[in-house]
């Protein structure tokens, strides 16, 4: 007798060569369990004609998208959220559907597919909507926000399981009820992609007119900047530098909603010393991390146990130390333990001394490196497949057991 091996259908709203963190962690991740023998299918927004999903991995695309900007609005998420939606309900049948937090409130449409799929549900937890909804500025009614947070919590209680990316994370989680049983604590890894380079041979430090050994202390901050990453400590560190510590540059590489605002402050401030670049390709993403001498990762206070800044991971798996400017009590904070500081977002002093330290110590800049590379290679992406792999599979079998399918199956796709 011959089984059909176990389905997994993923629903999120990015998928590459779409940005963002989620689709690059679904993509490691699906196709390590395609390639481990499970039947993966993903459902994600987008028109995207050109590209490949990993091998063994079935890409559904919705043909829809979220228009580009500074602040695309509440409908156009609501409108993923159906399209996605409406898309993964009519898939032939899967053993386990998994839901993630792009757009938002997606959460809720997992036990509606998991009841159509016949299937077990786990929510893998990015982002803890709609609590963070007030940080990112979203405005909404205080009614509505209630009815939302409602609604969330008794998806998450009626999902199979819940994966956290962090340990703040979980515990807000479990406060709102959702069994401790059903809870898994999952962290994100690094790009498999990112290692440490060196920086004599570092064409995109070069390519900013920084050569080794010409005394130039480069400080990064790469990634998505939102409005839940907090500025102003770090424009009033660039600015206390400026003439006392000329050798100080600080780089701001990427996008998001929160570059306009940095770059006008920095122009009424009259910064020389901060310079901006667009998002980098991927292929240049080592070369850009290692780049740096010290890393800049930061997390609005109020968003503790909402997020964890998914950009830490890589900095670490680049060898570089990191100041980690965010709550002392996050689950980031306890990352950069031994390879980094903690510092309040908003203490631009501080921030300050804190650049000035490490630019007067190129060896604990090294030291603090090589412990970042050593806690990054403990935790990547096979060992978190290896590991999200046993979980789904712990999930198929209870549905089975629980409520085992009687009569001829829907068809596979």
């Amino acid at each position: 007798m011959t089984f059909d091996p176990p389905s997994i259908l993923f629903v999120n709203r990015v998928f590459p060569p779409d940005r963002g963190a989620t689709g690059r962690c679904l993509s490691d991740l699906s196709g390590r369990l395609a390639a481990a023998g499970w039947r993966v299918t993903v459902v994600a927004d987008g028109v995207w004609t050109d590209c490949r999903a990993p091998a063994g991995v079935t890409l559904c695309r919705t043909g829809g998208v979220v228009a580009a900007g500074e602040r695309p609005d509440a409908r156009a998420y609501l409108d993923s959220l159906c399209r996605l939606t409406g898309r993964a309900l009519r898939l032939p049948r899967h053993d386990l559907v998994v839901t993630m937090t792009d757009p938002p409130l997606l959460a809720l449409a997992g036990p509606v597919l998991a009841a159509r799929h016949g299937a077990a549900s786990l929510h893998w937890c990015q982002d803890l909507y709609p609590d963070l909804l007030p940080v990112l500025g979203v405005r909404m009614p205080a009614i509505l926000r209630r009815m939302a947070g409602h609604g969330m919590t008794r998806a998450l209680r009626r999902h199979s399981g819940v994966v956290a990316i962090g340990r703040c994370m979980r515990d807000r989680i479990l406060a709102a009820g959702v069994p401790a049983d059903r809870m898994t604590l999952l962290p994100n890894w690094p790009d498999p992609a990112i290692r440490p380079l060196p920086k004599e041979e570092n064409d995109f430090r070069r390519s900013l007119g920084l050569e080794e050994g010409d005394g130039r202390f480069l400080v990064v901050y790469s990634g998505t900047l939102g409005l839940a990453h907090p500025m102003q400590g770090v424009l009033e560190a660039a600015a206390r530098l400026q003439d006392s510590d000329p050798a100080v540059l600080f780089l701001l590489v990427g996008e998001g909603k929160g570059f306009a605002a940095v770059e006008e402050a920095a122009r009424d401030r009259g910064l020389r010393n901060l310079r901006r670049l667009s998002w980098q390709p991927a292929e240049r993403l080592a070369e850009c991390l290692s780049a740096a001498d010290l890393h800049l990762v930061s997390m609005d206070p109020a968003a503790e146990g909402m997020l964890v800044p998914s950009k830490l991971a890589g900095v670490q798996a680049a060898g570089r130390p990191c100041l980690f400017l965010g709550p002392a009590g996050s689950e980031a904070a306890a990352r950069v333990e031994g390879c980094g500081l903690v510092i309040d977002p908003f203490d631009g002093p501080a921030i300050a001394d804190a650049v000035r330290a490490y630019a007067a110590d190129p060896g604990r800049c090294a030291a603090e490196g090589e412990r970042a590379v050593r806690l990054s290679a403990a935790w990547t992406a096979d060992r978190a497949a290896a590991a999200f792999a046993g979980l789904a599979e712990r999930l198929v079998a209870e549905r089975r057991l629980a409520r085992p399918v009687m009569g001829r199956p829907l068809p596979h796709a």
